[in-house]
């Protein structure tokens, strides 16, 4: 069997995290565990803070001797709150006079960000001992007005023993830890907990605790709660987090050496294996818990790990996102409530529905291509549109790139041009040339030829991608995807690509009934086509108008603005649509009087200034260059910085690239993309 690693074997394992929450599950799921990840607190700014600006004052002035900074959000509220009242630059001035403590790498990472280096850094496991500890080894506060920048509720012990040492105490407050929004995931927990329906619960701060006491108050399980707990082994990150656990009666099974969540992590896998024995004796312990399972090899569960979530449970490799193997769960059983979805409620959908999230969800336009040596391997035994027609390819390549990425949605792997040839074209994909059209439209004959899509029966490869495609990855949402009428139009009349879309202008200005007549069949056959993907369970559509960017705004608006509206219109209600076009940012607000809840943006136009243009009423999808991947990480982490704080954490924003993933970017470059995007909007 090899050398035995840390493995969850399938066990049902419940968190509380909140900013970190798809990072958690994913940790989760990649030592073979079931997660079930439930935000559990928010920070929820003071909305009026006049004791923050009397400090900010009081700093400015000189009557602060030092602050200790406890949490790095906490520094971005408190300059949020005072810079409407003091002046900002001469306050970090200030600050930078003054001794200064951060409690650890987050407000150290902020403070460095605002240009200030902290005298002293926290060691950890970043609690209250340790700032005390530092105190009296490295920095005495005797007789000092000591500043003391808390998160959430004050900490009485640090307070006490600032003073016990001769410190004037300031505490300064800015925000509450609230509930999440959506309490749906939470209450979700509290239930499966209550109910016996899971075996590990993951703690990473004290405040958990006592939201989730709070939330069970609400739902009147306050009891069942604690039983359930009692049958669970409890983690905890670290003492803070343990004392809050112990102080409202629960009993701490393990903590890592390190507070990080990672080590969290590994050592609640390192905990399975005693459980598995204890449950169902040490021969299906081992049989479950066997690290180096062959892909795809199906293993039978014990019958109470078969039954109980609705969730997958993923045993993979230790090297890194691929799975080795997936065990899909038999049946639901309570331990979600029916109005709750893993897909549904994910990050990427409910940013499609400009509902909060706890970061910016994020996945690219051909994520799965020539970029990646898999499917390179792939398509080097099949030509174009045959790996298009083979449903278990176009899914198998989209699932690995998804796994690999870890992206927070998968667009099927298909193509724009397909749904052509039933409706009477002659397609290529030549090698060297793309895709060229062999009977072309140029004139109203032309266009008669050209027969509408009613039976989309000869597509069904594509509607079969859809189904494996979210077989195999069952919590990421789904994207189908047709070529908006524009585009299509042009590939029909061009024959293939083109530098000025002369044939397509021509048809259009001389001969509008046969235009109409063209965009109609086209539009019709989307819509039906459109609706056919949904129905096979796509969760969002994205409509592609990859060369509308060379009209003006009034040649779309009265030759391809009234097709792709009719398209939106006629859209099965319930799926997400995207309105994506490329090449020219005046059309942005057409695009929006197009109708769908995302309008995608390219890189042409700031992101903030697009999103304007469009209207705080839709969400926005983009906008980073795709050549920025072919820069330095550095270079990537900056870019993708840049474009989050244009978006400026407004509810609704969906992060991609302007256009498709280049052939010659490296995968780790979009790797890091991707990871530095969770990490960033995190923050």
């Amino acid at each position: 069997m090899g050398e035995q690693t840390a493995s969850f074997g399938g066990l049902r394992v419940a968190a509380m995290e909140s900013r970190r929450a798809e990072e958690m599950a994913r940790l989760i799921e990649r030592l073979g565990g079931r997660p079930s990840v439930s935000p559990s607190m928010r920070e929820e700014p003071l909305p009026r803070n006049p004791e923050a600006v009397d400090f900010a004052q009081r700093v400015i002035t000189g009557q602060i001797d030092a602050i200790v900074f406890m949490t790095g959000v906490g520094i971005k509220h408190l300059v949020g709150q005072i810079e409407k009242h003091v002046d900002k630059t001469r306050f970090l001035e200030a600050v930078s006079d003054v001794v200064t403590i951060a409690r650890g790498p987050k407000p150290t990472a902020v403070l460095k960000d605002l240009g200030i280096t902290p005298t002293h850094r926290v060691g950890e496991p970043n609690t209250w001992r340790e700032i005390l500890s530092l105190v009296d080894q490295s920095q005495p506060v005797l007789n000092l007005s000591v500043g003391l920048l808390e998160y959430g509720e004050p900490n009485a012990s640090l307070i006490a023993g600032l003073e016990a040492r001769g410190a004037r105490v300031l505490n300064v407050k800015v925000y509450n830890w609230e509930l999440p929004i959506d309490t749906r995931p939470l209450a979700a927990n509290i239930r499966a907990i209550a109910g016996g329906h899971l075996d590990m619960v993951l703690f990473t701060s004290g405040h958990q605790v006592a939201n989730m006491l709070r939330m069970a108050e609400q739902i009147r399980l306050t009891r069942e709660l604690r039983a359930g707990l009692d049958k669970c082994l409890i983690g905890s990150i670290g003492p803070t987090t343990s004392e809050s656990l112990v102080e409202n009666g629960f009993t701490v099974g393990f903590a890592p050496e390190h507070s990080r969540m990672g080590q969290l992590v590994v050592a609640a896998a390192e905990q399975a294996a005693a459980i598995l024995e204890k449950k169902y004796g040490k021969t299906a312990a081992l049989q479950i818990l066997a690290p180096d399972a062959a892909a795809g090899e199906e293993r039978e569960l014990p019958p109470d790990l078969s039954r109980t979530a609705d969730l997958p449970v993923e045993v993979r490799n230790g090297a890194g996102r691929q799975p080795r193997a997936i065990f899909a769960a038999a049946d639901q059983s309570g331990e979600v409530p029916s109005d709750f979805d893993v897909v549904r409620d994910s990050l990427f959908l409910r940013a499609c529905r400009r509902e909060p999230v706890e970061r910016t969800p994020i996945w690219l336009m051909r994520q799965a291509g020539r970029y990646m040596s898999e499917y390179r391997e792939v398509r080097a035994k099949t030509s174009f549109l045959e790996l298009c027609r083979n449903s278990d390819l176009c899914a198998e390549v989209m699932v690995t790139a998804v796994n690999r990425l870890g992206v927070d949605a998968a667009i099927i792997f298909s193509d724009l041009l397909p749904i052509l040839q039933p409706m009477g074209l002659d397609l290529e994909f030549a090698q060297g040339e793309g895709p060229v059209i062999h009977n072309p439209v140029r004139t109203a004959h032309d266009v008669d030829r050209v027969r509408e899509l009613e039976d989309v029966g000869p597509l069904d490869f594509v509607m079969q991608t859809v189904r494996k495609t979210r077989a195999g990855l069952p919590r990421h949402p789904i994207i189908g995807f047709a070529g908006a009428p524009f585009t299509l139009a042009s590939y029909i009349i061009e024959g293939g690509a083109s530098r000025s879309y002369m044939h397509t202008k021509l048809l259009m200005y001389r001969d509008p009934g046969a235009w109409d007549a063209l965009m109609s069949v086209l539009a019709r056959s989307v819509t039906r086509y459109l609706n056919a993907q949904i129905a096979a369970g796509a969760h969002a559509v994205q409509l592609f108008d990859s060369w509308v960017g060379c009209l003006g705004p009034e040649d779309y608006r009265r030759y391809a603005l009234p097709y792709t509206k009719a398209i939106i219109d006629g859209l099965t209600p319930g799926a997400a649509t995207i309105n994506f076009a490329t090449g020219n940012p005046a059309l942005l607000p057409l695009l929006a009087e197009a109708g769908g809840q995302v309008v995608g943006v390219d890189w042409r136009i700031e992101l903030d200034t697009a999103w304007k243009t469009i209207g705080h009423d839709r969400a926005v999808q983009g906008n980073l260059d795709p050549l920025v991947l072919l820069s330095d990480r550095d270079e990537i982490r900056r870019r993708a910085d840049r474009v989050l704080k244009q978006a400026g954490g407004r509810p609704g924003h969906i992060f991609n690239l302007g256009h498709g993933i280049l052939p010659q970017t490296p995968v780790d470059n979009v790797i890091a993309l991707v990871d530095a995007v969770h990490e960033l909007s995190a923050r």
